[in-house]
């Protein structure tokens, strides 16, 4: 008996799971004529607002902007911190404050006499000292990498100081860790996320940020980077489909939306975007550069990543419910990807709020400590703009995936049989020529000639013995 295959339905489609057939070309057409302006106008804009690099600066020598090298611990000697600390106690010898608390301190134990080379740079091999007290919070040890800061304007023994740890070697580690993860579980799919993900960081790098520090406006630059990212990311990862289209779609609307609720209440709340040293530090050196415009686009950029997630997998959700019940209208369809919808916004609304929450909590313990009000915190503009920046975040998401799930069963219930450019039709569904009766559907018992049950073979009674007739 010939292995038994599912009748293909009035519309062309059989009941398996794999790649969803194509939609009609009507439809593609449709879809080509909305996204083909778009991406030619994120190209234009590109071009245009392609910044080659970014601008040159005297540096401050203030935070991030100083001159660094790399160098390497040669040498640990222990002396007595007395000996080298400069910190005094009070004169009055009141150590009840954190100050004098801490100069005390600073004058008890034994310090370490760290000797750093400096192995980058017009001065590899140049030594210097550097005193690490016994309740600081980074500690030395023989052959440890450090960055090194160099201040040319100091004193020679003053020039370099330590700032930093190297953390080259396990930040490499965790970044190859990741790809094999990566690539093993996602196979070819994982491996263009990973050329997708590098792609992004190239155009952050390389065109959204100097294009913000030569003068840009922030916003018009982070909706065409995100564009530019969104659309190479999506088609990368997901093939140049309608499914990806639709999702495409979905993403561009929301992140209108989200640019729109942005625009409107970072204005309305009057958030500056200058709210800490960093900031402050990029005010100064640019002060032409528009903060509150710059806090906008870190909103949507911020957003897009979470945004591709749900939108991608509302079509996936809706084509995967097409090709189960090749029946179901729109309103249907809408109706059973709204579900799964529901229960994916629950999480992402979680997941982002934590994750906002997760890295402002050194400002909320502080904040904790002393004892402010919930209405005092949420006020400030250091935690208000991140109130604002996960909400308008959070409504995008949520709109995100009644409008894509909307689109998605419009476009996969618009099929057209023998339209589809390469779809099966209901002749060729199963690979049968036109004409030739399709075989019976999985679990139909063959039919057996008339009067001889189960191909020829007799039986007596319900469980009685057979015998051939």
């Amino acid at each position: 008996m010939t292995s038994p295959q599912q009748t293909p339905d009035t519309h062309g489609h059989s009941h398996s799971h794999g790649p969803a057939a194509p939609v009609s070309k009507h439809l593609r057409k449709v879809i080509a004529a909305v996204l083909i302006p778009f991406a030619t106008a994120v190209l234009v804009g590109l071009v245009v607002l392609w910044p080659g690099g970014a601008p040159a600066h005297e540096r401050t020598g203030v935070g991030f902007d100083r001159q660094t090298q790399q160098g390497q611990v040669v040498k640990i000697e222990q002396i007595d911190c007395k000996d080298v600390n400069a910190a005094q106690v009070p004169p009055t010898g009141d150590t009840t404050t954190p100050q004098g608390r801490e100069a005390q301190r600073a004058q008890t134990g034994d310090c370490e006499k760290a000797t750093v080379e400096v192995t980058t740079g017009k001065d590899k091999g140049r030594r210097f000292v550097e005193i690490v007290q016994p309740d600081a919070p980074r500690q030395f040890h023989v052959k440890q990498g450090v960055v090194v800061a160099y201040a040319p304007d100091a004193p020679r023994d003053l020039q370099y100081s330590v700032t930093d740890v190297d953390r080259t070697t396990p930040m490499a580690l965790l970044a190859g860790i990741f790809a094999l993860a990566v690539v093993v579980v996602g196979r070819l799919r994982g491996l263009m996320a990973l050329i997708a993900l590098v792609i992004s960081f190239a155009v952050l790098t390389l065109f959204i940020l100097p294009a913000i520090l030569q003068g840009s406006n922030p916003l018009i630059v982070a909706v065409v980077g995100s564009s530019a990212i969104m659309l190479l990311a999506l088609y990368l990862c997901h093939g140049l489909t309608a499914r990806t289209s639709v999702a495409v779609l979905g993403t561009l609307i929301s992140l209108l939306l989200i640019g729109l609720l942005g625009s409107l209440f970072i204005g309305w709340a009057s958030l500056t975007g200058n709210t800490d040293d960093n900031t402050g530090l990029i005010h100064g050196l640019y002060p032409e550069i528009d903060m509150s415009g710059l806090l906008l686009a870190g909103v949507i950029i911020g957003s897009l990543g979470v945004l591709d997630d749900v939108t991608v997998t509302q079509t996936s959700a809706v084509w995967e419910l097409r090709q189960a019940d090749p029946d179901m209208g729109p309103r249907a369809l809408y109706r059973a990807g709204i579900r799964i919808g529901r229960d994916h916004i629950a999480s992402v609304v979680n997941t982002l709020v934590l994750a906002y929450a997760g890295a402002a909590l050194p400002l909320l313990l502080l904040f904790s400590i002393a004892e402010s009000s919930v209405g005092t915190v949420a006020n400030s503009e250091l935690v208000a703009q991140e109130i604002v920046r996960t909400l308008v975040g959070s409504i995008g998401l949520v709109a995100s995936v009644p409008v894509t799930t909307a689109l998605a069963a419009l476009v996969v219930s618009a099929d057209r049989p023998g339209t589809s450019g390469g779809g099966a039709t209901p002749e060729t569904a199963t690979g049968a020529p036109s004409g030739t009766p399709p075989e019976a559907p999985f679990g139909t018992p063959p039919k057996a000639p008339a009067g001889r049950p189960f191909g020829g073979l007799r039986t007596r009674g319900g469980g009685g013995r057979r015998r051939k007739a």
